[in-house]
């Protein structure tokens, strides 16, 4: 008897018109938002999980229309399947805000209008506080991070950033979309963070000689407009590049998971406080909209006080 045939796995694609109005949002964050490309890939990865799961849902190719008539229950069952699959509540909860971009792009451009979407809400989140490294593990960092392994100018190059991120408090996005002009630094440096605000941020002498060290070592020409920050053939520096370099240190110096480049920045704020800085003062530094989001380093000072306290304290050893 003859074997019945497979029959070829389905793979669910978009009509030409969501496609369209997919590329059309993208390309709003990256002029618009002047998002990195990697939080566009992510948020446009995230989508792109949305449709297909939609497709699947329909057990057929969707088109733009399907966006204005989803309902309720297909966002519900959407976002539970993202928990089967494992997906954390903070990676399901960044998934649902990219989609809510891009149905909030489509509805004021006047695409479409899905008033479901806006009942869906999102998963419940875990508090969490902020993970700095020591003084002592901040100070090895940047102690060693100019021994690169294979050119001297990257060395400088990742001392430089890396002290920009613990000296300044600044996202390692902000960092990386500095250009020329900044340097030779001066008393304090215009930041262009979040929502293109600005914010003005006082520079160490220790932040501005490793900049002019870094540029006086730097193989590549460039007038004003060139990016400060360069790779190893001259193009401006990938996040992923100094993340990977940071792991690398991480590794070498036993230093903890928890040590990012994004971890400089909480160091950063984490350091001041204790040093007695004022917390709206750091709110501003940090260029954070809300001091509730800026006091989560409170929450890391009173348990690094208690942690003091358990071991020290004569009362703490005796209980």
């Amino acid at each position: 008897m003859p074997k019945a045939r497979k029959t070829p796995e389905w793979t669910p694609a978009y009509a030409g018109d969501l496609i369209e109005a997919r590329d059309a949002w993208r390309r709003w964050m990256q002029s618009e938002r002047r998002l990195s490309a990697h939080t566009l890939d992510s948020y446009t990865g995230d989508v792109d999980r949305f449709l297909r799961f939609l497709a699947e849902h329909h057990g057929r190719n969707v088109a733009l229309a399907d966006l204005g008539n989803a309902t309720l229950a297909e966002f519900r069952s959407w976002s539970a399947a993202l928990a089967r699959d494992g997906a954390a509540a903070t990676s399901r909860a960044r998934a649902l805000s990219s989609v809510k971009g891009l149905f909030r792009f489509l509805d004021k451009n006047g695409t479409l209008h899905n008033a479901a979407l806006g009942t869906m809400r999102a998963p419940k989140l875990p508090k969490s506080i902020p993970k700095p490294l020591t003084q002592l593990d901040a100070e090895a960092l940047l102690a060693n991070a100019d021994d690169h392994p294979t050119d001297d100018w990257l060395g400088k190059r990742d001392a430089a950033l890396f002290t920009l991120l613990y000296g300044c408090g600044l996202r390692i996005d902000e960092a990386l979309s500095l250009n020329r002009r900044t340097v030779p630094l001066g008393d304090a440096l215009t930041v262009l963070g979040k929502g293109k605000k600005e914010r003005r941020v006082p520079v160490l002498p220790a932040v501005a000689a490793a900049l002019s060290a870094y540029v006086d070592a730097l193989p590549y020409a460039g007038g004003p407009d060139a990016p400060l920050f360069v790779g190893a053939k001259g193009k401006r520096l990938d996040a992923g590049v100094a993340q990977r370099r940071m792991r690398e240190l991480r590794r070498q110096l036993q230093l903890p998971e928890t040590a990012t480049p994004h971890a400089l920045r909480h160091s950063f704020a984490t350091h001041l406080l204790s040093a007695g800085g004022d917390l709206r003062a750091i709110q501003e530094l940090l260029g954070h909209a809300s001091l509730s989001t800026t006091q989560r380093y409170t929450a890391v000072e009173t348990e690094q006080l208690l942690a003091v306290y358990q071991s020290a304290h004569p009362r703490a050893k005796a209980s």
